[in-house]
């Protein structure tokens, strides 16, 4: 089958290599334009791009597909993909291009359609403290992720998995998926999304981050390993700002003390609102990430020592 990929991020990276290995042949990729990044601000190509030069795939980068479908059009007509297969690429399909191919577009989505269509669905399942995710291939449509669903695929959710790990497995599941419904698509019936189960996840900013140890453990633990990775959750020790990355669940029952104070300086655990927190994988101010080990080596804590503390201003 000939296939137009449009992807950009990480995410899209294990579908588009499940595609070179397979039977289908990778046309083309779009991806979005080289992005500045670093200290020096040097443009930088997304991962997708990066993969698709090693292979030696033609790359398109347009600024918007939106605003000049004409040309996006121009562009497929040189390939006449069957297929265009879609994954995080972060750009609207105006409908001259999702009506192109032989078939449809096919979205690579890392939720369990209809709930958590948008921008955050992995990070909002995990924030939301939910035991199952997975991944969707659905028929794409003008809406956002509004389009029939095609195949899913289900995975229950680990105690202290963040979203970072999560991520990593739904793009494998996701790859697996696409693949599968490539492999399947003269069979599957499309079937329409339930709009009353409906619910989008909302983009993450950084004022999720502060911890509120008013909260109980498990709300805070989910705050943890929702915002993993970016823009991660943060308190302050000493009058210094702390990421926290990894943490576990001590005690989900009972009152441990006063919320945000240390009640055992050895594990690094805080009391919350019910329960207590023990982090495990932190980063200080001006230093590296590191297990929280290795950061009271450094920097021990006491018992009783109050964290979350607003930081000094200049």
């Amino acid at each position: 089958m000939k296939v137009v990929f449009m992807g950009t991020p990480d995410f899209a990276v294990p579908a588009l290599k499940a595609l070179y290995e397979s039977e289908h042949e990778v046309m083309a990729v779009f991806t979005q334009p080289d992005k500045p990044k670093g200290r020096g601000y040097k443009l930088m190509p997304p991962p997708v791009k990066e993969l698709a030069m090693e292979m030696g795939t033609p790359v398109y980068q347009p600024e918007s597909l939106k605003k000049d479908p004409a040309a996006a059009v121009e562009i497929l007509k040189q390939y006449e993909p069957d297929v265009i297969v879609v994954a995080a690429y972060g750009k609207i399909l105006p409908k001259e291009v999702l009506d192109f191919p032989k078939y449809y577009c096919v979205n690579i989505h890392g939720s369990l359609l209809p709930k958590y269509r948008g921008a955050a669905p992995i990070q909002r399942a995990v924030l939301n403290g939910d035991k199952v995710s997975g991944v969707t291939t659905m028929k794409m449509a003008q809406g956002l992720d509004t389009g029939d669903i095609l195949l899913v695929s289900e995975t229950e959710i680990g105690e202290n998995e963040t979203s970072a790990e999560l991520f990593d497995r739904l793009s494998q599941m996701g790859a697996e998926l696409m693949l599968e419904t490539l492999e399947k698509i003269d069979s599957i019936t499309p079937q329409p999304q339930n709009e009353d189960e409906a619910c989008y996840a909302a983009m993450l900013s950084k004022d999720m981050c502060p911890i509120d140890f008013e909260k109980s453990a498990f709300e805070v633990h989910k705050q943890i390993c929702g915002l993993s990775e970016w823009p991660c959750a943060t308190t302050t020790v000493g009058g210094k700002l702390l990421k926290v990355y990894k943490s576990e669940i001590v005690n989900g029952d009972k009152v441990m003390g006063k919320p945000g104070t240390i009640v055992d300086e050895k594990s690094f655990s805080v009391a919350c609102g019910k329960g207590a927190v023990s982090f495990k994988i932190v980063q200080a101010q001006g230093s590296k990430r590191m297990s929280a080990d290795d950061y009271l080596r450094g920097k021990p804590v006491k018992k009783g020592e109050q964290l979350g503390e607003p930081l000094p201003t200049e």
